[in-house]
């Protein structure tokens, strides 16, 4: 293994998205025999999201790091044997069960909240608990209903009460039915082992600040707190003890810390070539995005429809380590509807052809048509190289 650094490391900015892909599981061979837990503890956090187009983000997460993995096999890795639990991390995610104390600090921030958006009757909180001791892991339904008669945030008071006891750490969910949440009192669904480990904040931030870094390979203070949604002064009261090294970044111009055994060695082996998620953590953080990989990228689900640019789920095209364009997919019975494609070149058009006959392939749809492409003079090579792959 080859020294890629000298101890006072600086870094190009090609060595830097090297690293960061390697960090991400999208340089090198795929690791197979950790299959789905295997991304998910690599990873540390995989985002969830209700938007459904191929397949639900967490189930797209793995795909594009180990290929056609079955949604089923995915979600038994998830949700079977207690390996995983969900929390308020980036956003809403998946979480290795190991992780369960790092967020020791943000369950006793939530505790120490001065007031809450939805009221409470006295009762509910109590009730809930008592119910989930007696009767075991529970849905909103089950407990009596997740909702009012209202508008989408119109939650019934055992909704509430059960979300509340999952922020504070007192109710766990490892599990959904149906996309449902299952709750279940965290002293019985977690393991002992590690619902005891009991860590003070610093140790926790300490900790989370050392798994962004690596899960990252290189970043900013900023990059390393939105990997859990951390606060920048919460980053700089541990980063010098977090094993984390200080290193400059060619074109980045702020201070920037790496996993030091990503310097051991130059990032080298097969690229992935995939859509990716716009919630995968590789991207969601569009400003590191647009720094490592020049592509400004924004999801387009919520911005009203006249005014989008790429489409409602644009998904990029990741290929030999770059983003080479992006794709708003749909499905049409068995038809992968490519609705609007986006090609940076006609070096593109390959690598997204391969990337829709996979994608379409893995949620078992027979052909590829495509609708729209941006620049019109590349949508004759692309409707003829997926003639030729399908």
């Amino acid at each position: 293994m080859t020294s890629l650094l000298p101890p006072t490391a600086s870094l190009s900015a090609d060595e830097a998205r090297r690293i960061a892909l390697r960090a991400q599981g999208f340089l090198g061979a795929p690791d197979r025999r950790g299959g789905v837990r295997g991304v998910l503890r690599h990873l540390g956090a995989v985002q969830l999201d209700t938007i459904s187009v191929l397949a639900r983000s967490h189930e797209l997460i793995p795909y594009a790091r180990l290929g056609a993995v079955g949604r089923t096999t995915v979600d038994r890795a998830y949700w079977t044997g207690a390996h995983a639990f969900e929390y308020w991390s980036h956003a809403a995610c998946i979480l290795p069960m190991e992780e369960w104390p790092h967020f020791a600090f943000r369950r006793r921030a939530y505790r120490d909240r001065p007031h809450w958006h939805h009221d409470l009757p006295d009762d509910a909180y109590d009730a809930v608990i008592k119910q989930l001791r007696a009767e075991g892991p529970l849905t909103a339904t089950d407990l009596g209903g997740a909702k009012n008669k209202g508008e989408w945030w119109d939650w019934s008071a055992s909704k509430v009460a059960v979300e509340r006891a999952l922020m504070y750490g007192e109710v766990v969910c490892t599990e959904r039915r149906g996309w449902k949440r299952v709750y279940d009192l965290a002293e019985r669904a977690v393991p002992d082992a590690v619902y005891h480990n009991d860590l003070d904040d610093t140790e926790c931030l300490r900790r989370l600040v050392r798994l962004a870094g690596q899960s990252l390979g290189v970043g900013t203070r900023a990059d390393i707190a939105d990997y859990h949604r951390l606060k920048g002064e919460q980053v700089d009261a541990v980063i010098a003890d977090s094993g984390l090294v200080p290193v400059e970044v060619e074109g980045w111009g702020k201070p920037a810390w790496a996993d030091p055994a990503a310097l051991v060695s130059t990032p080298r082996g097969r690229h992935r070539t995939t859509l990716l998620s716009p919630f995968d953590s590789l991207i969601w953080d569009r400003p590191r995005t647009e720094r490592i990989f020049g592509f400004t990228h924004r999801l387009e689900a919520y911005v009203p429809k006249p005014k989008r640019i790429h489409g409602y789920f644009a998904m990029p095209l990741l290929a030999g380590g770059r983003l080479l364009g992006r794709v708003d997919p749909a499905r049409e019975g068995k038809t992968l509807v490519a609705r609007q494609v986006s090609l940076e070149s006609r070096k593109a058009v390959r690598p997204m052809a391969q990337a829709l006959v996979e994608a379409a392939q893995w949620v078992g749809c027979a052909d590829v048509r495509v609708e729209r492409v941006d620049a019109p003079d590349l949508r004759e090579p692309l409707t003829a190289e997926l003639a030729r792959l399908t």
